[in-house]
């Protein structure tokens, strides 16, 4: 006999993944929109994909002087 159980998150546990799917979309449209060429515009997709550690990076940059 198996238990039907439903497993139980807090509300909200899902906003992380919504907030990465926006930067992402925003990330390839800025830097698709600068790509001047296909190289760019490559190595841009590759960009947008880690946009989140340019942000912390930039942040600890900024924090640390």
């Amino acid at each position: 006999m198996t238990e039907n159980r439903t497993r139980r998150r807090p509300a909200g546990a899902d906003g992380g993944g919504a907030l990465y799917g926006l930067g992402l979309i925003g990330a390839l449209v800025y830097y698709l929109g600068a790509a001047d060429g296909l190289a760019e515009g490559a190595l841009g997709v590759l960009k947008a994909l880690v946009w989140p550690a340019f942000v912390v990076y930039d942040l600890l940059r900024l924090l640390g002087g």
